[in-house]
């Protein structure tokens, strides 16, 4: 697929596409808020993603430690 053709699919159609295959193993965090419409940074909003690859307790594990590297990383 070249980037002309993913220009021509939206943001919830790829992110549709991706989860929907079973070899992705991952967590998706995207912004909710639109592009253009940024509110202050304490006060954006995220969804997370995940298919079935992951259980929710699984997810949480792995953003708990995302969170702590982050933290050290600053």
């Amino acid at each position: 697929m070249t980037v002309r053709e993913l220009e021509l699919y939206s943001t919830e159609e790829l992110l549709r596409e991706l989860l929907g295959r079973s070899s992705f193993q991952g967590v998706v965090v995207h912004s909710r808020d639109a592009v253009g419409n940024r509110p202050e940074p304490e006060e954006l909003s995220f969804s997370v993603r995940f298919n079935r690859n992951f259980e929710t307790e699984e997810v949480g594990r792995l953003l708990d430690v995302v969170s702590r590297r982050l933290a050290d990383a600053v």
